[in-house]
C-alpha cells in the first residue's frame, strides 16, 4: 500500500521520568494545527476516560479494523488509527487494510474527565504491547489518557506505553473522502436495545469467506434478515466485517443502523454501537472486494470549477467544529447550501471533513494532505483531464450530446434535462452512476467548466 512521505521532527525523545510528585511522562511532538495556527508542541488532552472498560474495548475494536484485511486477509494491513480532538470530544478513526471498513470511536464529553480538550489531528500506531495492556484492563482500573500530535499514551496500574504515529496511506485519504460523501446520504433506519443487538450480531456468520450481500429490516423491536432490498431495509455486505463490534457487545446500550434508501444494488451502511459516553461506528463499503477509495462519490465535485473555488472560501471559515452546520456556513460564506456541500466534498479529499451519522452533521479534522494529492491519484479524473487537454471532447450540434474520442473508440455522453450525464461506455452500462461518473462524463464536465471559465460556452 502506497504511503505518503511525512517527516516528523522531534525536539527530544519521549521519556518517562521519576519525580518527587510521581512519574512524569514527556511526549515529544512534531507540531500540530490548532485554531491559532501551527503550534510546535500542542497537547490535545490529559485526563481520564469515565468508562474505562468500554473505552478500552472500543479502542481495541478500532485497532482491530486497522489491523484487518477482510478481502485477501493473508496480506498485511496497516496499523495507524487517527485521532482528532474537536474541543468537546475525541474521535478515533481507522480503515481496514482493504479500505472496505471504516471505524470511528467518538468519545463524547460525558466519556472524558480531566483538563480541556484541544483541537488537532494525529495518527497513531497501536501495536501489540499496547493492545495487551488494553486487553488486561479491568472494570475498576483507572485509565489515564494523554493525547499529543505524535502519540497516544495509555496509563494503567500495569505501567505506561507510548505509541508513535506513522504516515497515512494514500488509499486512506481517498477513503476518508468517499465515506463522508456516502454517509451524508444515510438516514437512521433502525435502533434496537442492547439485548437485541447482542442476539443479532452474534447470529451473523463469522467466516470471512461469506461475501454474500445480506439485507436487514426492523420488525417490531427485532432485526430480521431479508433476501431482497424491501423498503426500510439496510444493506449488510459481508457480515464478517462487523466482527470488531464483538469486543464491545457486553458494554452496549443500543445498536443503530444507517443507510440510504434501499435500491436494486448493494449499498454502503453504518452500524453504530452506543456505549456509555461513547459511540463506536463501523461503515461498510458496498462490495467486500472493493474498498471505499474507488467509489467515485467525490468526482463530480472535483470536476466543478465552482466547488474548487468555494472550497478555498469555506476552508477559511472552518474552526475545528465538532458539528459543521451547513446552513450557518452557507450564510457566512454567502453561498447556497448545495454549493457549501460541494465545497465540503472537495475539502474532504484533503481529509479535512468527516460526517457523523448519529448527529447528521459534518465535522472538521486536519490531515497532513492537500486536495491536489487525492486528485492526482484518482485515475478516472486524471484520464479525464488528459482527454480534455488532447481535444477529445466535442459537443454535437444539438447541444445535448457530446462525443469523447478515446483511441479508436468514440463514446457519446448525453445530458439529461436535470443536468445528469449518461454514457455509452461499458462502465456506465454496468454501474449506472452507482460508483460515480465514468471517465467520459467527467471529461465532459471538465470541458464545460473550462469553457465557462473562458467564456466560450458550455460543452454538454
Amino acid at each position: 500500500m502506497t504511503q505518503a512521505v511525512q517527516t516528523y521532527a522531534y525536539l527530544r525523545p519521549s521519556a518517562l521520568t521519576a519525580r518527587p510528585a510521581g512519574p512524569a511522562l514527556a511526549l515529544a511532538t512534531s507540531g500540530g494545527c490548532t485554531p491559532v495556527g501551527e503550534v510546535a508542541n500542542p497537547r490535545f488532552f490529559d485526563g481520564f476516560l469515565t468508562a474505562p472498560a468500554p473505552a478500552a474495548a472500543a479502542l481495541l475494536a478500532v485497532a482491530d479494523v486497522a489491523a484487518a484485511r477482510y478481502y485477501q486477509p493473508l496480506l498485511r494491513a496497516s496499523l495507524d488509527p487517527v485521532v482528532t480532538a474537536g474541543g468537546d470530544r475525541l474521535r478515533f478513526e481507522s480503515f481496514s487494510g482493504c479500505c472496505g471498513v471504516h471505524a470511528r470511536l467518538d468519545v463524547l464529553a460525558d466519556g472524558l474527565d480531566g483538563g480541556p480538550i484541544g483541537h488537532g489531528t494525529t495518527n497513531v500506531d497501536v501495536n501489540n504491547p499496547l493492545r495487551e495492556s488494553l486487553g488486561r484492563l479491568g472494570g475498576a482500573d483507572p485509565l489515564h489518557l494523554a493525547v499529543g500530535p505524535d502519540a497516544l499514551e495509555v496509563t494503567t496500574f500495569d505501567g505506561t506505553l507510548v505509541e508513535k504515529k506513522v504516515p497515512l496511506p494514500d488509499r486512506w485519504l481517498r477513503g476518508f473522502a468517499e465515506t463522508q460523501v456516502l454517509a451524508a446520504g444515510f438516514d437512521l433506519r433502525a435502533e434496537v436495545p442492547a439485548a437485541e443487538a447482542v442476539r443479532f450480531l452474534r447470529s451473523l456468520p463469522r467466516g470471512a469467506a461469506d461475501r454474500t450481500v445480506h439485507w436487514v429490516v426492523l420488525a417490531g423491536r427485532t432485526l430480521r434478515p431479508v433476501t431482497r432490498p424491501v423498503p426500510g431495509a439496510v444493506c449488510l455486505p459481508g457480515p464478517a466485517r462487523l466482527a470488531a463490534l464483538q469486543r464491545v457487545l457486553r458494554h452496549a446500550v443500543a445498536l443503530r443502523l444507517y443507510g440510504p434508501p434501499a435500491g436494486p444494488r448493494a449499498a454502503a451502511s453504518a452500524w453504530e454501537i452506543v456505549l456509555p459516553g461513547m459511540r463506536l461506528t463501523l461503515t461498510l463499503s458496498p462490495d467486500t472486494s472493493r474498498g471505499f477509495s474507488g467509489e467515485g462519490g467525490v468526482l463530480t465535485a472535483l470536476a466543478s470549477a465552482d466547488a474548487a473555488r468555494d472550497a478555498e472560501l469555506v476552508s477559511v471559515l472552518l474552526a475545528w467544529e465538532p458539528r459543521i452546520e451547513v446552513a450557518e456556513l452557507a450564510e457566512q460564506a454567502g453561498l447556497s447550501p448545495d454549493r457549501v456541500r460541494a465545497a465540503l466534498t472537495v475539502l474532504g479529499t484533503a481529509g479535512q471533513i468527516g460526517y457523523d451519522t448519529a448527529e447528521a452533521a459534518y465535522f472538521h479534522r486536519q490531515l497532513p494532505y492537500d486536495s491536489g494529492r487525492a486528485e492526482a491519484r484518482n485515475p478516472r479524473l486524471r484520464v479525464a483531464r488528459a482527454l480534455v487537454a488532447a481535444g477529445a471532447v466535442r459537443p454535437e450540434a444539438d447541444g445535448r450530446v457530446t462525443t469523447v474520442t478515446v483511441g479508436d473508440h468514440v463514446q457519446r455522453v448525453r445530458t439529461a434535462a436535470d443536468g445528469s450525464l449518461g454514457c455509452t461506455c461499458l462502465w456506465w452500462a454496468k454501474y449506472r452512476g452507482g460508483r460515480g461518473p465514468c471517465t467520459h462524463a467527467l471529461a465532459v464536465r471538465l470541458a464545460g467548466a473550462d469553457a465557462g471559465a473562458t467564456g466560450t460556452g458550455t460543452a454538454r
